[in-house]
């Protein structure tokens, strides 16, 4: 098991965010947190790279409890998030946003190896090279955001949000790579708002409901027996989005 959350509760004053929610992924897979805004996705992922604090619970990654861990030694672990919003720096060039994806590595041939990698997946980030971040397009800013972050090598991979903002075109194109860096060997944990999608690539899901884990789904196992995604999913969401 690469990650385990257990009974992670997490608190904004009187607001009860995760009221206990456990989940694990297990090296490999694509695991996909969907539900309504407000269900405490976001939060369960700041959780687990420690950008928030925790009230009580633990998360076990790799066998060790990095519960307490500082943020930056998460990501020296390969831990590795990607925030919703993008969150690139917008006066930076693409280059530069790549090379600080890298900033906790000195080994030059490697990050120059990983930069073509990245522009093997992102081939608009090597036309732009030498702009500034900011001046990119919605979705190229988010490929530069998930691009920055496969230069820090992540073994586990946390995507928030990925497809927000974005047409249905690119929407597509964000979600065959992230496939694509699944297939590579990376371990992916995906936030989305587009339940669909995400239920259509991730091999299990968890649906949360107000800070609880309403409904858990194992995707491959309903493929296995010819179920259709779409009716499980059906199911599932009508209770996390309308509460029924």
């Amino acid at each position: 098991m690469m990650l385990e959350v257990k009974d992670l509760c997490v608190s904004y004053g009187a607001i009860k965010a995760l009221k206990g929610i456990s989940f694990n992924v297990n090296q490999g897979e694509i695991i996909t947190l969907i539900g309504s805004n407000g269900a405490g996705k976001t939060t369960t992922l700041h959780s687990i790279s420690n950008l928030i604090k925790k009230q009580s619970g633990s998360v076990i990654y790799e066998g060790n409890d990095i519960t307490n861990l500082s943020a930056d030694k998460i990501v020296k672990n390969h831990l590795i998030q990607v925030p919703e919003g993008r969150r690139i720096f917008a006066n930076l060039t693409v280059r530069e946003n790549l090379e600080l994806g890298a900033y906790l590595r000195n080994d030059k041939a490697g990050i120059k190896a990983d930069t073509e990698k990245v522009f093997e997946l992102f081939p608009r980030l090597k036309e732009r090279i030498r702009q500034n971040a900011g001046t990119l397009s919605g979705g190229e800013q988010q490929m530069l955001a998930m691009g920055r972050a496969l230069m820090a090598q992540p073994k586990l991979l946390l995507l928030d949000e990925p497809s927000m903002g974005l047409s249905p075109i690119l929407v597509d194109e964000i979600f065959e790579i992230v496939k694509r860096i699944n297939a590579d060997g990376t371990t992916i944990l995906l936030v989305e708002q587009n339940a669909y999608k995400a239920l259509s690539i991730a091999n299990r899901a968890y649906i949360l409901e107000t800070g609880t884990i309403a409904h858990s789904l194992d995707l491959d196992q309903a493929r296995k027996e010819g179920k259709e995604i779409d009716k499980l999913a059906d199911e599932a969401l009508k209770s996390a989005y309308l509460g029924g």
